[in-house]
């Protein structure tokens, strides 16, 4: 009997998962999320596309995947700030922000910024996770309840990032071992006043 060779994409198999990831980082290092399809990076993996959504869901999961993330801050951020009022938003943030880096996953989380910050591969997901999990969550959570959605959130974005960057990277003291609640008091009226200032007289509105 002839054996038929079979050609075209691979079936799953036991590496498959770590092709896909390898194919998706190698992508999502080199050009911004919108950019990247999952029928690109099925291509660069050599399988169906169907596989990646068997593997890992969304393309949202894959890219938390692909960049070691052990867990998403995004439901949480949305949850923070559709609570309550936009004028009190900032210290439900600065909690929400505690609460998910001094969980379980402090170290790993640690980790996933300082490979952010040294390696040129992976400074670009760096930056795509805050733009896409985080911003891109604060400005679809607030809808119409505020104006000049990019400019507020790249301003919040900068206020939680350099929390981040100060009190687990750099772990600059007092900030560092503040408690949770005057952390809050202190940091969240800054994000408050990012998300209600008047900016009418910004040249640029984005």
């Amino acid at each position: 009997m002839v054996k038929v060779k079979r050609s075209g994409r691979r079936s799953g198999k036991p590496d498959t998962r770590a092709e896909i990831l390898a194919a998706a980082r190698s992508l999502f290092a080199a050009e911004s999320f919108e950019a990247v399809s999952m029928r690109r990076i099925a291509a660069e993996a050599g399988v169906d596309a169907s596989l990646i959504h068997h593997y890992f869901g969304s393309k949202d999961d894959l890219f938390i995947a692909a960049i070691e993330l052990p867990v998403d801050p995004a439901p949480e951020v949305a949850t923070a700030i559709v609570a309550g009022e936009v004028s009190d938003v900032g210290e439900r943030l600065v909690h929400t922000l505690v609460g998910i880096w001094e969980g379980p996953h402090q170290a790993k989380l640690i980790a996933v910024v300082r490979s952010g910050l040294s390696k040129p591969s992976m400074t670009l997901m760096l930056k795509q996770l805050f733009e896409h999990r985080i911003l891109g969550t604060v400005i679809d959570s607030f809808g119409d309840r505020i104006d000049h959605h990019r400019f507020r959130a790249n301003l919040v974005g900068s206020q939680m990032f350099g929390l981040i960057c100060t009190r687990y990277i750099l772990k600059l003291e007092p900030i560092a071992s503040l408690d949770a609640d005057t952390l809050a008091a202190a940091v969240g009226p800054t994000i408050n006043r990012y998300l209600t200032m008047p900016v009418d007289d910004l040249a640029e509105k984005p």
